[in-house]
């Protein structure tokens, strides 16, 4: 019985580390630094910015944070997501931290929307 218990668990085991090992390979990149594009509505002038994952980066009134940002496996045509925080410093309401928290996506900037007065925002690129 001791036997079969050691060959069931060794069996679950060895079964894992294969599992294991092949997600490893199929995972996305998941990058250090993003590219941003942000729109001035005002102005109608662009600008790219360079976020290092996790640091903030202040744009004029804006602290922009990027917590993840990951590509999808396509080479062709591959689907940029990332996590971002957005704080405006021109904003004193205390019951807001974010004025945006979510994931944005590139190829869907719509599906969630960082919608502000003054600036648009766009993810370029992952590396």
């Amino acid at each position: 019985m001791e036997r079969i218990i050691f060959f069931y668990s060794l069996f679950i085991l060895l079964t894992q580390f294969f599992i294991f090992t092949a997600s490893i390979g199929d995972q996305t990149y998941i990058g250090k630094t993003v590219d941003i594009k942000i729109l001035d509505k005002v102005s109608s002038k662009n600008k790219l910015l360079n976020i290092k994952i996790g640091e903030d980066y202040i744009f004029k009134n804006l602290v922009l944070k990027v917590l993840k940002c990951q590509n999808s496996k396509f080479d062709d045509n591959p689907e940029i997501i990332s996590y971002l925080q957005v704080r405006d410093l021109n904003n004193k309401n205390n019951n807001e931290v974010f004025i945006f928290n979510g994931w944005t996506f590139s190829s869907s900037p719509s599906i969630q929307v960082f919608d502000h007065p003054v600036y648009d925002l766009w993810i370029l690129k992952c590396y």
